[in-house]
């Protein structure tokens, strides 16, 4: 008499799922903002901290540069280089996140928004 009514289970159990979901990338979002990677230049003369979400936390520079000893601009490539480096990190250790996230979840690699699954 309601035949087809079985799919409605279905739907209910899909809709639980993506609500997991996106509470679960809510929380990686609010993670994101408390992982952190440390990059260097200058043999470890500049070292700049970066969240996974890119932001630059903490930038730490060796007071032997302000000698007199290396110019403004070579201060200014190595700061470069160091957030760089950081920033480059901090994406590394996002996408781990993400990837762990995914794993939990049972879902195909590449599946989370933005392709970092």
């Amino acid at each position: 008499m309601l035949k087809g009514l079985g799919q409605l289970g279905d739907l209910g159990k899909i809709m639980a799922q993506a609500k997991e979901m996106q509470e679960k990338m809510q929380e990686l979002q609010q993670r994101m903002e408390t992982i952190t990677a440390e990059g260097s230049s200058g043999a470890g003369m500049v070292k700049a901290t970066v969240t996974a979400k890119g932001k630059l936390t903490s930038l730490e520079v060796d007071p032997a540069l302000f000698s007199g000893e290396e110019d403004k601009a070579v201060l200014e490539d190595l700061i470069v280089a160091a957030v760089n480096d950081a920033q480059e990190k901090a994406i590394a250790l996002g996408q781990e996140e993400m990837a762990k996230m995914t794993q939990e979840m049972g879902l195909p690699a590449g599946m989370l928004p933005g392709g970092m699954g």
